[in-house]
């Protein structure tokens, strides 16, 4: 272990502990004096450790100590009396299923100076955590949430920064893109860290969306076109719904089952070390978001023309054609609880590339088969009709038809369908209606897109999901 910074025996809870800060952790252990003949001391009860980066704040403790005055009057005074001067420090606790949760400890001491320079030292060495956020800009939409999303960050969310002494300007935004309009228009960047958010600093990859060379928008997380596109249009006609206009539209878009055809070009991910299916989930210091992170420079050295399909050619490219249920472009895992894995549950944070699923035209019981193992354990992507591709860019085009003339039926041209079921007779629908692109959740005007990932474009104040195990283990 490094060299202790301070340490000092004090009390905890009546108890007599040892503490004792290092550059990295914070640790105290419970101990008792033992026999009068021996001035060995040994130890008792549990020892603890905090990892100093997952330390919100240390204060003096004034306020908790009238509290407790008043919970244990007797007992309390006494205590109090003999080591009246007592600082506390807030941290990390984690409990089940990956949730963290703000926890304090107290520690009492006789003399006022060594309480101060616990509170001194213990706050120079958060003040060396440079990637942790100092001032936040913050967004409330008075609608999320249920429309408590401004009484949730004000009961849960403040607190914590207050209590970490991050200083915020909050924005409650009034009307559909204010936040983006206020960013564009009148928000100062160079006064702000970033957006609402506490941790540890993460690179995160970001899509950028295009139609004919115009800049649409960014993606995060997911780019949808047929089902998940379908969804969110129909969600939009019954906003008065609230929350349960989502459930209503999904099931109103299955039973229409409609497919949508198109062209799907892309660039697969080759040099990268990971593949959809290959189960390596994306957690706290992934090692291959890390290695993407030393190898950016090099990954950013390709120019757009060597990227770019050429004329005639599916050098490095491939290309799709076909009729989709869904097209899905997928950032991150995208879990929630609905569907703990997400759509694509090894996909990675900081790598370079998106995960591309394309679900082909099939029956409505098996594509309620894959919608199914969302919400469960099976590989979603074992069916004959879904395929994934990892891939660093890839562009959609609609395919347009024109109105045949009844007369004219007999001429229609064929057209080949590379599905496993196209020895069977199909009958073509020349008058099928284009979908719409979700793009995190919102519309997109334009169906032609060329999308390309931004490797590690911003800077993510969150910390990787942990595994159970380490995260028990580093508590």
């Amino acid at each position: 272990m490094e060299d202790k910074i301070i340490g000092s025996e004090l009390f905890q809870e009546h108890r007599k502990v040892e503490v004792a800060l290092y550059p990295a952790v914070l640790t105290w252990k419970e101990i008792e004096q033992g026999r009068k003949r021996s001035s060995v001391t040994s130890e008792s009860g549990h020892s603890h450790a905090v990892q100093v980066c997952e330390i919100v704040a240390v204060h003096k403790a004034e306020d908790e100590a009238d509290a407790q005055t008043r919970i244990h009057p007797k007992t309390i005074k006494q205590h109090s009396q003999q080591h009246p001067y007592a600082f506390t420090v807030s941290y990390v606790k984690r409990t089940q299923q990956h949730l963290w949760r703000c926890s304090d400890v107290t520690f009492h001491c006789a003399e006022q100076q060594i309480c101060e320079q616990w509170i001194q030292v213990a706050n120079e060495q958060l003040s060396l955590l440079t990637n942790r956020p100092r001032s936040l800009l913050v967004y409330i939409n008075p609608y999320g949430g249920k429309r408590r999303g401004k009484r949730i960050y004000e009961q849960k969310v403040a607190p914590v920064f207050r209590r970490a002494g991050i200083f915020t300007d909050v924005i409650v935004t009034e009307r559909a893109n204010h936040a983006r309009d206020h960013l564009k228009t009148e928000a100062n960047l160079d006064d702000y860290d970033g957006y609402a958010g506490l941790g540890d600093s993460q690179p995160m990859d970001v899509c950028s969306v295009h139609h004919n060379n115009v800049f649409l928008k960014y993606s995060v997380s997911l780019l949808g076109y047929g089902f998940y596109g379908d969804v969110l249009t129909e969600s939009e006609r019954n906003r008065w719904l609230g929350p349960a206009r989502y459930d209503l539209s999904g099931f109103k878009t299955f039973l229409s089952h409609n497919h949508y055809e198109g062209t799907v070009s892309f660039l697969p991910a080759e040099d990268n070390v990971g593949h959809p299916r290959d189960k390596l989930q994306c957690r706290s210091g992934c090692r291959i978001c890390q290695h993407k992170h030393s190898s950016k420079e090099e990954h950013n050295e390709v120019s757009e023309e060597e990227e770019k399909p050429a004329e005639g050619s599916d050098i490095d490219w491939s290309v799709i054609h076909g009729k989709f249920i869904a097209i899905n472009s997928a950032n991150m895992s995208c879990a929630c609880p609905r569907s703990p894995k997400g759509l694509s549950p090894s996909a990675h944070l900081a790598d370079g590339t998106t995960d591309l699923i394309l679900v082909r035209k099939c029956s409505r019981l098996d594509f309620f088969k894959h919608l199914l193992r969302h919400t469960n354990k099976d590989d979603q992507f074992d069916h004959w009709f879904v395929e994934v591709h990892r891939v660093r860019k890839f562009r959609f085009q609609p395919w347009h038809h024109e109105p045949v003339p009844l007369e004219d039926q007999s001429e229609r041209p064929e057209k080949p369908d590379i599905s496993p079921t196209s020895s069977l007779q199909e009958t073509y629908d020349y008058n099928t209606a284009e979908s719409s692109w979700n793009c995190d959740g919102e519309i997109l005007h334009h169906t032609a897109i060329q999308v390309s990932v931004q490797c590690q474009l911003i800077r993510l104040f969150a910390r990787g999901i942990e595994e159970q195990q380490d995260a028990e283990a580093a508590v």
